[in-house]
């Protein structure tokens, strides 16, 4: 057959590059010439996985526990799911609900496949995690942004889903706290969306990564207010196993079976070794060391936000989870992409272009990571305040 009659899905125009690992490529070139570069571009913690979660993982590989697991997870792992959910949020989620995945890219792929129709639209806020509305377009789906800003808090209301959603809208996709903004969605805006969700037959799915990274008193879990949520979730960000590539979803009841016949199908099981080594992420010795990173997360965010606030950044006053500071460079010019370009190449500082989370005002923000320690941030301000004629 001759090349030219092979061709990709046609689904595949429309999804967009990942731009962040775009830069993160090019800033490892600039580091191969001998050049110091600040990363502030990915959504990793700086931290290596805490060592009972390590020593779980080597005492697994020696005990030869290498083989397939059952598609929806160890047993154990997913009862010490079910007792979190009960003692940090005192909700009841029953172990066949929950389903082990490999990462919460693996888990968003499974619910794409269970909840999305070609020709759904889903409702999600602009600016949102990228993948979000590439998984919906590979369903054939219709990603319908819902443009939020500051004023908004970088969240959807209510009013905003209700002026977007049309007769094609078929579910509401929410994070809480946001990538790429750190926003939370409150406790009392999330009831009111839940509750016009269900009343007017919208699923809602809640991307609840970041909890656990979160500098607040209140955040809610979307199933204490509703049992009927999807949940995805993951060990990547609080509890720091991004590279084991292991996540989690919540489904509910009468979903269990299409859920689990999907991921037999999708990926057969997530990894049994970094499922095993899981388990000592429930451990007091292992929870000691993630809130001793949260603090240090915390600090960070604080010194940045004091310091990108001094040079001249537009920034939202509750950045209250994750990782991020969504900045605004208005001040400074009114091309994110030139601006990040020009930061790297020329300054040594990787971050990420707005335009890489969605179309309203993308042009005029950055993502800043504080996934570096406090010396890199330290040498990022003082980069940033000479490129910007700061000094």
């Amino acid at each position: 057959m001759s090349q030219q009659f092979l061709k990709p899905s046609s689904l595949l125009s429309k999804v967009s590059p990942f731009r962040v690992m775009t830069v993160m490529k090019r800033a490892d070139e600039l580091e191969q010439q001998g050049r110091k570069i600040v990363h502030m571009e990915v959504g990793e913690p700086d931290f290596s996985t805490a060592q009972p979660i390590i020593d779980a993982g080597k005492a697994a590989l020696d005990k030869g526990l290498t083989q397939y697991t059952s598609a929806p997870g160890i047993t154990a792992l997913r009862d010490c799911l079910s007792k979190q959910y009960k003692e940090k949020y005192g909700v009841d989620v029953d172990r066949e609900r929950i389903l082990i995945t490999p990462g919460a890219s693996g888990g968003l792929t499974l619910l794409a496949n269970l909840l999305v129709n070609p020709g759904d639209g889903i409702l999600i806020g602009d600016p949102a995690y990228p993948c979000v509305r590439n998984f919906i377009q590979l369903m054939a789906a219709e990603p319908q942004l819902v443009p939020v800003g500051l004023e908004e808090n970088f969240q959807p209301n209510l009013e905003l889903l209700k002026q977007h959603r049309n007769s094609a809208s078929k579910g509401i996709w929410l994070a809480s706290p946001n990538n790429p903004t750190g926003t939370i969605l409150e406790r009392s805006e999330l009831e009111s969306i839940c509750n016009w969700a269900k009343s007017n037959g919208l699923h809602v799915l809640v991307d609840e990564i970041y909890h656990g990274l979160h500098y607040v008193d209140d955040l809610p879990c979307a199933l204490e207010i509703d049992q009927t949520c999807f949940i995805v979730n993951s060990f990547s960000k609080y509890y720091g196993m991004t590279g084991w590539r292991l996540g989690w979803i919540v489904v509910p009841e009468q979903f269990i079976e299409q859920a689990n016949i999907l991921a037999q199908n999708l990926y057969i099981s997530a990894s049994s070794i970094a499922q095993y080594a899981a388990l000592a992420a429930f451990t007091e010795e292992a929870s000691k060391i993630f809130e001793e990173r949260r603090d240090s997360f915390r600090q960070r965010r604080d010194y940045l936000m004091e310091a990108l606030s001094e040079l001249g950044f537009g920034l939202s006053r509750n950045i209250e989870g994750a990782f991020y500071i969504y900045a605004d460079i208005s001040n400074f010019s009114d091309d994110s992409e030139e601006f990040c370009h020009d930061m790297l190449e020329n300054h040594g500082l990787a971050i990420t272009p707005g335009t890489d989370f969605g179309d309203f005002e993308a042009k005029k923000h950055v993502r800043i990571a504080f996934t570096t320690d406090m010396e890199n941030l330290h040498l990022a301000v003082s980069r940033l305040r000479s490129a910007l004629g700061k000094s």
